[in-house]
């Protein structure tokens, strides 16, 4: 007669209770990971945007200055003729002349000034959202680390649950079978 078991062994309590705790460590390692990744791709993204928003704004305030210097060319030129035509003329059109490249100049500052309070307005949003996406990455990372040690204290306390328990039962069958050798040896003794 064959004593081979059939079927496969069942793992014991202890194996199971590690098996969860592994698996739990593995699925919050990688909670951690992809959350990593993605704030990472996030920063990306937000810095290339910034990048992109300060050659905008570069590019913006070379077109400003070559329209201003445009101007004042074209300023120069007109008071030019306009000298050499009249006289009269001359000083108004002098004055004219420098009121409209100051009106440019001013133009342009305030141009110059809008675009770059946009600016500062898009990084500043830009840093708070990565501060954020940073701040979400963290949290989420020490909520999985504190549901991992939390699984592990409870698996803690069954393992020692379980081995008291295993403990009582054995003493009580060592206690049996000790009473029931006492009371063989003393019926033996007896029909001696």
């Amino acid at each position: 007669m064959s004593t081979k078991k059939d079927q496969p062994e069942e793992k014991g309590f202890f194996e199971k209770v590690a098996d969860t705790i592994a698996g739990l460590w593995e699925d919050t390692t990688e909670k951690a990971e992809e959350v990593k990744d993605a704030v990472g791709d996030k920063m990306t993204d937000l810095k290339d945007k910034a990048v992109d928003i300060k050659d905008a704004v570069g590019d913006k305030i070379e077109d400003l200055k070559d329209k201003v210097t445009a101007k004042k060319v074209t300023a120069a030129n007109k008071f030019t003729a306009t000298k050499a035509k009249t006289g009269a003329k001359t000083d108004k059109a002098i004055a004219t002349a420098k009121t409209k490249v100051t009106e440019a100049k001013n133009s342009a500052k305030t141009k110059v000034a809008e675009v770059k309070a946009k600016t500062d307005k898009i990084v500043a949003k830009a840093k708070t959202e990565a501060a954020k996406a940073t701040d979400k990455a963290k949290a989420t990372a020490a909520k999985t680390t504190d549901k991992a040690k939390a699984a592990g204290a409870k698996a803690a306390v069954k393992v020692s649950s379980a081995s008291t328990s295993a403990k009582k039962t054995v003493a009580a069958k060592a206690d049996k079978a000790a009473t029931a050798v006492k009371k063989k040896t003393t019926a033996a003794k007896k029909s001696v």
